[in-house]
């Protein structure tokens, strides 16, 4: 069964995958790090609608939350490939390469 994850919680997300990341814990606190960075620049950006601060000023934050967003997943994609993606090839899983073409393309979207 095919599913669209565009448009799912992320607990649903979370149950329709049935393999798990193994990153190391060193990429993971980075990881996280930056998320929690992301997610304060998300609170600030309310905080400066909320305000009413100058539109141009929001949309200044706003591309520095996608770039860091960006960063984030340039580094998980890498680590996909790096581990993730290699292992399913060695085990003889070729479904992986059209799998990660399709979340490259959601990527660059």
């Amino acid at each position: 069964m095919e599913h669209s994850n565009e448009n799912i919680s992320q607990d649903e997300a979370i149950q329709m995958s049935e393999r798990k990341s193994h990153h190391p814990n060193k990429m993971k606190t980075n990881l996280v790090s930056r998320l929690n960075r992301i997610e304060g620049q998300i609170r600030g950006v309310k905080g400066m609608i909320e305000k009413d601060v100058y539109c141009d000023d929001i949309l200044n934050q706003i591309a520095a939350v996608q770039s860091a967003l960006n960063s984030v997943g340039k580094l998980l994609l890498e680590g996909h490939m790096k581990s993730c993606v290699i292992e399913r090839i060695q085990e003889g899983d070729q479904e992986v390469i059209d799998e990660l073409l399709k979340t490259m393309n959601k990527l660059m979207k």
